[in-house]
C-alpha cells in the first residue's frame, strides 16, 4: 500500500508542478459554475410562476440533477487531459524502464497512478461542487439523492479514466492518448441512442454497455446495485487491460 500512495501522491504533485493541474481546475469550476447559474435563473423563474398557480417545484430535480448530469458531459472532455500523460510521458521521457524495472510491482503502478486521477477528478468535482452550498442557505435540498448522484459522477469517472490510463500505456505520444481516450469515452456514451431506433438484441446489448444508461439511476438518487457493479466491472477490466499492457511493455524492455 505503501508504493500506491508513494506513485499517487508523486503524480499529483507532477499535476499541479506545471499549470495543468491548475488550469483543470478552473475549467471545470467556471463552466460548472456558468451551468449552476443558468440552471438557478431559470429555476428561480419558473419557480416564481409555479408559486403563483399554486404548484411547487422541486430544487433536487430541477438544479441538483441537471447540474450533475452536467458534469458529467464536462467530465467526458476533461477525464482525457487527466490520463493522457500518465504512461505516455513516462515513455517520452525514457523513464518508463526506470518503473519497469523498480521493485514495485505493476499492479501497485496502475493502482497509483490510477488513484492520482480520480483524486484529481474528485478535487475538481469537489471545488466545482462549492455551488451546493448556496442551495442550502437559500432552499432545502434533500442531500442523500444528491450524494448519490456525486457517487454515480465518481464511479462513472473512475471507469472511463482506468480505459484512459490503458490507452495511455499503448503510446509515447500524450495526443494520441488524450484523442483516442475521448473517442472511447464518446463511444461508450453514445452506445445507448441505438435503442433509441432499434430494439434488437444486439441494440440492447449496446445501450447496456453505455456509461449514460447506468448512470440515470444515480442522478434520480437511486443506488441501483447493478448500476454500481456495471461501473465497477469497467473499472476492473480497464485496470485488466493496463496490467497486460505493462507486462508486454516489461517483456520488451
Amino acid at each position: 500500500m505503501r508504493n500506491i500512495f508513494t506513485i499517487c501522491k508523486k503524480e499529483i504533485k507532477s499535476y499541479f508542478s506545471s499549470p495543468v493541474g491548475y488550469l483543470l481546475l478552473t475549467m471545470f469550476a467556471l463552466i460548472i459554475g456558468f451551468f449552476f447559474w443558468n440552471v438557478v435563473g431559470y429555476f428561480a423563474i419558473m419557480g416564481a410562476r409555479q408559486m403563483q398557480s399554486g404548484g411547487n417545484m422541486n430544487v433536487n430535480e430541477f438544479v441538483i440533477r441537471p447540474l450533475i448530469q452536467n458534469m458529467s458531459v464536462v467530465g467526458l472532455f476533461l477525464i482525457p487531459l487527466i490520463t493522457m500523460r500518465l504512461f505516455a510521458e513516462e515513455k517520452r521521457q525514457g523513464t518508463i524502464e526506470l518503473l519497469l524495472t523498480s521493485p514495485i510491482t505493476d499492479i501497485q503502478m496502475l493502482l497509483g497512478k490510477w488513484l492520482s486521477a480520480v483524486v484529481m477528478y474528485g478535487a475538481m468535482v469537489g471545488f466545482a461542487s462549492i455551488n451546493f452550498f448556496f442551495l442550502f442557505a437559500y432552499s432545502n435540498p434533500d442531500v442523500k439523492p444528491m450524494l448519490i448522484g456525486l457517487l454515480g459522477l465518481m464511479l462513472q469517472a473512475g471507469a472511463l479514466l482506468s480505459i484512459g490510463l490503458f490507452i495511455s500505456t499503448t503510446t509515447k505520444n500524450q495526443i494520441i492518448a488524450g484523442a483516442t481516450t475521448f473517442g472511447v469515452a464518446l463511444l461508450l456514451w453514445t452506445f445507448e441512442w441505438v435503442a433509441g431506433y432499434e430494439t434488437a438484441a444486439w441494440a440492447k446489448v449496446m445501450s447496456y454497455l453505455s456509461v449514460m444508461s447506468h448512470f440515470e439511476s444515480f442522478t434520480r438518487g437511486v443506488l441501483d446495485t447493478k448500476d454500481a457493479i456495471y461501473y465497477v466491472s469497467l473499472t476492473f477490466l480497464g485496470l485488466f487491460l493496463t496490467a497486460r499492457s505493462l507486462e508486454s511493455l516489461r517483456w520488451r524492455s
